[in-house]
C-alpha cells in the first residue's frame, strides 16, 4: 500500500490506546480548509514509505503499542487497503480507520471481515452543503448517508466528527447533522486550524461560544458530543 507518512506513537488518535498512525495519500474529496492539502493534491511529492518498516515496527512493539489508525487522505481510495488490513489483523493489532465515508462498499468490507476495530468518519456538513464542503458539485451525498445508517448499526465501534470552520458551518447545518446522525453513540467536533498545507486560504476557526452551540443542537440527539483539541 503506498503510505507517505508514519507516526510511530500517538496517545490520541485511537481513543484511550497506544497506536502508531499511517497515511495514505490522494483523496477523493477536495475540502478546500483540508489541513493535509499537498498530501491529497500531491502525493507523490512525499516519499514512499516501505510497508515492510511498517510490519517490522508493529511485531517490534508487541505488548507496547495496542494497535494502528489508518489515515490519510482517504484510505479507501487504495486498491491495497484490504490486504494490507489483512496483514495488520495477523500481527493481533487493533485497527482503526479513518474514512470520508464516500467509498461505502469499502467501508463495509472492512468492517464485515473484522479488518476493523473502530471507524471514525468525517461529517463535512448537513446533505445540503456537503458539495460546497467537500470542493465537488453535484455530490451524490446517498452514499455518504448509507456508510452513516451502516455504522449506526452498531456493526463496529465508531465516532462521527466534523471540522468545524465558521464560513461553512451555521446553527442550521449543524440541525440538519443532528437529525442525519441521530442516536450516534459519540460525536466530535475539531475546530479548524489554518497551516501552510490547507487547499484554499481565507477560512477560520469557530468560537468557542459557536462550538458550544453546536454542542448543544447535537447532544439533543446524539449521546456523547465533545470538542476535540481545543
Amino acid at each position: 500500500m503506498k503510505i507517505h507518512g508514519f507516526n510511530k506513537l500517538t496517545a490520541v488518535d485511537f481513543p484511550s490506546l497506544l497506536a502508531c498512525l499511517v497515511f495514505t495519500g490522494g483523496c477523493n474529496f477536495r475540502c478546500p480548509f483540508c489541513h493535509n492539502g499537498t498530501l491529497v493534491l500531491n502525493p507523490d511529492d512525499y516519499p514512499l514509505i516501505d510497508n515492510e518498516e511498517i510490519f517490522t515496527y508493529l511485531e517490534k512493539r508487541k505488548g507496547i503499542l495496542d494497535g494502528i489508525v489508518i489515515s490519510g487522505g482517504e484510505p479507501t481510495i487504495n486498491n491495497d487497503l484490504i490486504p494490507f488490513l489483512e496483514r495488520v489483523r495477523k500481527t493481533g493489532m487493533l485497527i482503526k480507520l479513518d474514512t470520508n465515508g464516500y467509498r461505502f462498499d469499502v467501508l463495509k468490507e472492512c468492517v464485515e471481515n473484522r479488518l476493523v476495530d473502530y471507524v471514525a468518519m468525517d461529517i463535512k456538513n448537513s446533505l445540503e452543503l456537503y458539495g460546497k464542503t467537500i470542493g465537488i458539485d453535484n455530490i451524490d451525498t446517498e452514499t455518504i448517508e448509507k456508510s452513516i445508517e451502516y455504522l449506526l448499526s452498531g456493526q463496529v465501534n465508531y465516532e462521527f466528527r466534523t471540522t468545524v470552520t465558521k464560513e461553512l458551518h451555521s446553527r442550521e447545518s449543524f440541525e440538519k447533522i443532528a437529525q442525519l446522525c441521530r442516536n450516534a453513540e459519540n460525536y466530535y467536533l475539531q475546530n479548524f486550524t489554518a497551516n501552510e498545507n490547507t487547499i484554499e486560504k481565507g477560512f477560520s476557526p469557530a468560537s468557542r461560544s459557536e462550538l458550544e452551540s453546536y454542542i448543544e443542537i447535537l447532544s439533543k440527539t446524539i449521546k456523547n458530543v465533545r470538542i476535540r483539541n481545543y
